[in-house]
C-alpha cells in the first residue's frame, strides 16, 4: 500500500448493537474501495473481518479486527467490533485506536440497547461520531421512525445528510442533502438522477435543518444564513467538518451494506469529514520521570510512541501485537522501549493488518495502525516509545467479569496443557481472568457471560487441542459452633510391644479472635509439655474438615484443660489421635452450624428498573442497604449469599435489557438458614458416598 501522511489517515471504528450489519457494511466498504476482490458473506464464513473459527461457526463478531482501504488519496483504517455484550471488552479496546465512531443502526430494529451503550462510550472518550442507518432494503425498514428515535435518544445534534429513496424491496438510492442530487442503483452501479417529485418537499426541509446546524458553527456563517444569503458549497463543507469534529452535528447517513447502496457516499463522508490524527490533536500521557502529564504531537517528526491495544495469541505464529502509532515513526528491524515492562523490544517485520492477512510494511508513522509479531514481553495496554524520549499512556480500563465457572480438562493429565492454553488466551483477551481456588481445588475462569466463556472453551480446543468441562463453582462454605462443650478424647491401643496411649480433656467454645485459637491450661503435668504441640497439631488438622458437611471450621477456640499419659505407651501420634477424637465430640456437642459467604453487591441501573432489581435481590435472600444516584443512574447497594448470585450477570442483563451493571465482592460469613443447611449437608454426604 501507499505511504500516507498523518493528515491523510482516518481511523474509523464501526459500532452497533448485535445484528445491525456492521461486518457486512465493513465488507461492502472494502469491496467498494477495491481493497478486496470479492465481497464475502457472513452466511458463507468468508468475510474479511470475521475470520476466527468461532466467528465463522456462530456467524457473529467476537473480536475487533482491522482492515485498511484507500479512497481518494486517503487511507481509512476500518476497525470492526462485536455487538454482543459478552465481548464488550473488544469495543473498549478499539476505542484507544480510533479517531471517529460510525454507529450502525438497523432500519427495522431502530435504536437498541447496544446503540445507547456505544454512544455512551464514544461520548465518554470524546470521540466524534456519525450514524449509518443500515439495512434499508430489509422488511419493515423505516428511516423516518429510526431518525426520530435517534433524535429522541441522542439530541437535536442528530442531523440527516441524506434521505433514502424507497425502503424494503423498493429501496434503490438516496438524496444527498449537501448537493441536492439523487443517486440510484441501476445495473449494479450508482448513477446520478433527479430527486423524485414526492421527495422534493421533505428534502428541502431536511436541507434547511442541515444548513441551520452548519451555520451555527461560526458567526460569519450565521450572519450570512440569517441574512438570507446562499452559503457556498465550500462554506457548507467547512462548517460541517468543524461541526462534526466538535460534536455539534452528528450526521446520519443511510443505505444497505449488503447491496453497497450508500457505500461510496459513506467513504466520501469519512474522507471529507472524519477527523485525521492531526485533527484530534496532541495525545496525553505521563512522564515516567516525574509522573506529570506530557503530550505527543501526531507527526512524523515527534519522538516515536505507540500504544498496544490488542494482542492475538496464535499457537503457530506466536504473539501478534497490534498497535496504534501516536507519534513519530517506527521502522522494521529496529528497537523500541517498552515503558510498562522497562525493557527494550526488538522490532522485526512490521505489518499492516487486513483481517487475518498481514501486509509487510517498511515503516509505520503517526496515525498508522499496524502490528509486529514475537515481541518478548509486550502485552495489551503497553506503551512502546523511544528509549531516549519516554512516555507512558494510560492503560485500557476493561469491564469487570460478571460470570464465574469452574473449568477442568476432559482428559486427566491435560492440566498443564489447559493452564498453558488459558494463559495464552488471556494475553489476547484481558476481560477474562483465571483463579486457582486452593480450598475447593477448582480452577475458576471469570468472563463477561456464558457465551464469552463458552467461546474461550472452544478456542482451547481449536487452538491448543485440549477439551474441557465447565461446571458451577463450589461454594466455599464454613462450619462453626454456637455453644460450648467439655469433652474427653482418649486413644488407647495395646498390641505386642509398645502400646499407644493419649488422653485429653478439651473445652470448645466460639470465638471472634480468629479462625482457630488454641490454649492450654494444664496443671501438674497431666499432659507433658512435649505432647501439647501434638494436641494442637491434631486439632488444626481436624478443622480442615468439619463434622456437618466436611467444610473448614472457623471461629473456634479449643482449651486443653486436662488429660493423662503413660510413661511408655504415650507418643505424639497418640495425643494427635486423642485430640481428633475430642474434636469430633466437641463439634457435635457444641451446636455446630453451617456458614455461607455473603457478598457485597452494587447494581447500577436506570431508575425504571429499580423495582425489578430490588425484587430480584430479595428473591435471592438479599438485603438492600441503600440507594443513591450515580452518573444518571441509580446505584442499589445490598448484600446477598454467594450461592444465590450464580449467573446474576446474565439475569440482570435480561430483566434490565442489558442496561444494568454490577460489582460484587466478598463481605463476610453468616449462618445458613436451617432448611437450606440441611440440603447442603445432604448433598455433601451424597458426594462423599459417590467418591467412595
Amino acid at each position: 500500500m501507499n505511504d500516507y501522511k498523518p493528515a491523510y489517515i482516518r481511523n474509523v471504528g464501526i459500532y452497533a448493537h448485535g445484528g445491525a450489519g456492521k461486518t457486512t457494511l465493513a465488507e461492502g466498504l472494502l469491496y467498494e474501495a477495491k481493497a478486496i476482490d470479492r465481497m464475502g458473506k457472513i452466511s458463507e464464513g468468508n468475510t474479511t473481518m470475521d475470520y476466527d473459527h468461532e466467528e465463522i461457526q456462530r456467524q457473529v463478531s467476537i473480536s475487533c479486527s482491522v482492515a485498511p482501504l484507500e479512497w481518494k488519496d486517503t487511507r481509512i483504517n476500518i476497525v470492526d467490533t462485536p455487538g454482543y455484550f459478552d465481548f464488550e471488552g473488544e469495543v473498549v479496546t478499539s476505542l484507544r485506536a480510533v479517531d471517529f465512531g460510525l454507529v450502525v443502526v438497523c432500519a427495522a430494529s431502530g435504536v437498541e440497547v447496544g446503540t445507547e451503550k456505544v454512544w455512551s462510550r464514544l461520548s465518554k472518550m470524546n470521540i466524534p461520531r456519525a450514524f449509518f442507518v443500515n439495512k434499508m432494503d430489509r422488511e419493515n425498514a423505516n428511516f423516518e421512525k429510526t431518525l426520530t428515535q435517534l433524535k429522541e435518544n441522542f439530541g437535536s445534534s442528530v442531523i440527516p445528510l441524506m434521505l433514502p429513496i424507497g425502503s424494503e424491496n423498493s429501496f434503490k438510492g438516496y438524496v444527498d442533502l449537501l448537493t441536492m442530487k439523487a443517486f440510484i442503483q441501476e445495473g449494479g452501479k450508482i448513477v446520478e438522477a433527479e430527486i423524485p417529485q414526492d421527495m422534493i418537499s421533505s428534502a428541502d426541509t431536511a436541507r434547511a435543518e442541515l444548513l441551520e446546524a452548519v451555520a451555527g458553527t461560526g458567526e460569519e456563517l450565521m450572519d450570512k444564513y440569517f441574512a438570507g444569503e446562499e452559503l457556498s458549497c465550500e462554506e457548507i463543507k467547512a462548517g460541517l467538518r468543524t461541526a462534526v469534529l466538535n460534536g455539534d452535528v452528528v450526521p446520519v447517513l443511510a443505505g444497505s451494506g449488503q447491496q453497497r447502496i450508500g457505500a461510496a457516499a459513506l467513504l466520501d463522508f469519512l474522507t471529507d469529514y472524519a477527523p485525521s490524527p492531526v485533527d484530534r490533536g496532541d495525545i496525553e500521557g505521563i512522564s515516567p520521570a516525574d509522573g506529570k502529564t506530557m503530550s505527543r504531537h501526531p507527526s512524523e517528526s515527534d519522538p516515536f510512541s505507540a500504544f498496544v491495544f490488542k494482542t492475538i495469541a496464535d499457537p503457530f505464529v506466536g504473539r501478534l501485537s497490534i498497535f496504534r502509532v501516536f507519534s513519530g515513526t517506527v521502522v522494521s528491524d529496529s528497537s523500541v522501549y517498552n515503558q510498562n515492562k522497562d525493557a527494550v523490544e526488538k522490532i522485526g517485520q512490521l505489518y499492516l493488518i487486513k483481517g487475518k492477512k498481514q501486509i509487510a510494511a517498511d515503516k509505520l508513522i503517526a496515525g498508522d495502525i499496524g502490528a509486529v509479531s514475537k515481541l518478548m514481553v509486550t502485552s495489551t495496554s503497553d506503551t512502546l516509545c523511544d528509549a531516549n524520549n519516554k512516555i507512558q499512556y494510560p492503560p485500557i480500563e476493561f469491564p469487570e467479569p460478571s460470570l464465574e465457572l469452574a473449568i477442568e480438562p476432559k482428559s486427566k493429565g491435560d492440566e498443564e496443557k489447559i493452564n498453558s492454553g488459558l494463559a495464552r488466551l488471556m494475553e489476547e483477551d484481558p476481560t477474562f481472568e483465571i483463579e486457582r481456588n486452593a480450598e475447593t481445588g477448582q480452577t475458576l475462569i471469570k468472563g463477561m457471560g456464558e457465551l464469552h466463556i463458552e467461546v474461550i472453551a472452544k478456542k482451547l480446543m481449536n487452538k491448543f487441542g485440549v477439551e474441557c468441562v465447565l461446571t458451577q463453582p463450589k461454594i466455599p462454605y464454613r462450619e462453626t459452633i454456637k455453644g460450648r462443650a467439655h469433652v474427653e478424647g482418649k486413644h488407647k491401643k495395646q498390641t505386642g510391644g509398645h502400646g499407644q496411649f493419649g488422653h485429653v480433656w478439651i473445652d470448645f467454645e466460639p470465638t471472634a479472635e480468629g479462625d482457630f485459637v488454641f490454649e492450654e491450661k494444664i496443671f501438674g503435668g497431666s499432659v507433658p509439655k512435649q505432647y501439647i504441640p501434638a494436641v494442637e497439631k491434631g486439632l488444626r488438622d481436624c478443622i480442615k474438615q468439619g463434622v456437618l458437611a466436611g467444610y473448614p471450621v472457623v471461629n473456634m477456640k479449643a482449651i486443653l484443660v486436662d488429660g493423662s499419659y503413660h510413661p511408655v505407651d504415650s507418643s505424639e501420634m497418640s495425643f494427635k489421635i486423642a485430640a481428633s477424637l475430642a474434636f469430633k465430640k466437641g463439634m457435635e456437642q457444641a451446636d455446630p452450624v453451617l456458614l455461607e459467604p455473603i457478598m457485597h453487591v452494587e447494581v447500577q441501573v436506570p431508575e425504571e428498573y429499580m423495582g425489578d432489581v430490588i425484587g430480584d435481590l430479595n428473591k435471592r435472600r438479599g438485603r438492600i442497604l441503600g440507594m443513591e444516584p450515580k452518573d444518571g443512574y441509580q446505584l442499589v447497594i445490598g448484600e446477598a449469599p454467594q450461592a444465590e448470585m450464580y449467573k446474576y450477570g446474565a439475569d440482570l442483563r435480561s430483566f434490565t435489557q442489558a442496561r444494568g451493571s454490577f460489582k460484587m465482592w466478598f463481605e463476610r460469613y453468616e449462618e445458613v438458614l436451617p432448611a437450606i443447611a440441611d440440603k447442603i449437608i445432604e448433598e455433601a454426604k451424597k458426594q462423599k458416598e459417590e467418591e467412595k
